[in-house]
């Protein structure tokens, strides 16, 4: 299961709903960077570390290798999902010891970075953010490429390792901290050991060779499902670099964020909304900054479930959607907030671009530079004027929002089997394909 846009598509709700077909639900990326809301009946939802799956009982939940984990932050997520009844014990939630873990540095790191960032100028123009969530997530992953400054969570439990190697960490930090000029006393090993040697002792009986847990959960027959954080256009390696995420969150980064060879899934579905949005800096070409951006910020209540950050709005993007779609190797679509799009006369789809040079491409360019100047080409289509949130069936659809969804379908090459009328559980049209 995965985001084939620039995240936010309502993967969470997707995860929830198929979690009851499978045993066991893995995140293989990403960090606490990530939001995923769920809506059960009254009750709302927003996990950030934790797979959406832990809301369902009698299910595994594995937080892989790949994924850069905020201790903190997730013993709170723990104790507040444990406070509205739901269990969470040392069989239903395991955390990999080789996943890598998110220090205060690093947030620290974050934030500073952006700010020097913010007001530099190159070729490109002024400002270079990145627009994160200042999560620490990039520093993080970062550290676990320089191996030697980072740490895993199989290591927390250990206080006297862990002192001895924020010795050396936090000496170097300091420096680059203030080399960034970040107003603070220099960082503490002492005190960071002992914090964080107590958040492994909390932890210690989730913590476990996961890749092993994993093998043995396929060998025995167990039905596992992946479940993807952020989306494809915010890849490492394949998004609109540098404008995307730190950690490989198409399904190209299951195999190692797992240690589950491929191919890793039989079925791979892809989520998309109805229309485009994106969260931070970057190129959006489908953006509308005018009225029909607005409405629709306000109709899908697009405002980051991790920041509370406004969303930036725009019609639907098929040109990017299919490429991640090919990336992530997609059997199948679920369409989101399908009812967000009720009220409109008219909508419009993207379906090619023009270049500078005059010449049209069906083709993504996942290089931000270059898809700054890529000047959409819509096709527009009616719109209907009702409200669909109460469709109990496809057949309850009026034939505009059938025409829209038989449209995707004919661009992207793929049937969309699930349709999201609502937040609810309930508010899903499954079945056969439109058209």
């Amino acid at each position: 299961m995965v985001g084939l846009q620039w995240g936010d598509e309502g993967k969470g709700k997707v995860v929830d709903l198929l979690t009851a077909d499978h045993d066991v639900i893995v995140r293989y990326n990403g960090g606490a960077n990530a939001g995923h809301t769920v809506v059960i009946g009254e009750e709302k939802y927003a996990l950030h570390l934790l797979p959406s799956g832990i809301l369902s009982g009698g299910k595994i939940c594995v937080i892989g290798n790949g994924v850069v984990v905020d201790p903190e932050m997730l013993l709170s997520e723990i104790e507040g999902i444990r406070s509205r009844g739901i269990e969470i014990n040392a069989g239903n939630l395991l955390i990999s010891d080789r996943a890598h873990v998110v220090m205060p540095y690093h947030k620290e790191h974050d934030a500073a970075l952006e700010r020097v960032l913010s007001s530099a100028i190159d070729d490109s123009g002024p400002g270079l953010s990145i627009g994160t969530t200042k999560r620490g997530i990039g520093p993080a992953y970062a550290d676990k490429v320089h191996r030697s400054l980072a740490i895993r969570m199989g290591e927390l439990a250990d206080a006297d390792h862990l002192r001895s190697r924020l010795e050396v960490i936090c000496a170097i930090r300091t420096r680059e901290l203030d080399a960034l000029g970040v107003e603070a006393p220099p960082l503490d090993p002492h005190e960071l050991a002992e914090r964080y040697s107590e958040y492994g002792r909390l932890l210690e009986n989730h913590i476990t060779d996961t890749v092993y847990a994993l093998h043995d959960f396929r060998n025995n027959g167990r039905s596992i499902l992946f479940e993807g954080a952020n989306a494809c256009l915010l890849d490492i390696d394949h998004g609109t670099f540098p404008y995307v995420t730190s950690s490989n969150c198409s399904t190209l980064g299951i195999p190692a964020g797992t240690g589950l060879p491929a191919p890793c899934a039989d079925e791979v579905v892809g989520i998309m909304k109805a229309y485009t949005t994106r969260v931070g800096a970057g190129p959006f070409p489908t953006e509308d900054t005018g009225p029909i951006g607005e409405r629709i910020r306000e109709r899908g209540n697009e405002y980051g479930t991790t920041t509370g950050r406004p969303r930036r709005c725009g019609w639907l993007d098929l040109v990017a959607v299919r490429y991640s779609a090919m990336i992530c190797g997609a059997t199948s679509i679920a369409c989101m907030l399908l009812d967000v799009l009720s009220g409109f006369d008219e909508l419009k789809i993207c379906s090619s671009y023009r270049l500078p040079d005059g010449t049209v491409t069906d083709r993504f360019i996942p290089d931000a530079r270059r898809l700054l100047n890529a000047e959409p080409i819509w096709e527009t289509v009616p719109g209907w004027a009702e409200e669909i949130d109460t469709s109990q069936n496809r057949s309850d659809l009026p034939p505009e929002a059938l025409a829209y969804l038989d449209r995707i379908q004919e661009i992207l090459g793929l049937p969309i089997h699930l349709v999201s009328v609502g937040p609810e559980r309930t508010q899903t049209l499954a079945g056969s394909p439109c058209g």
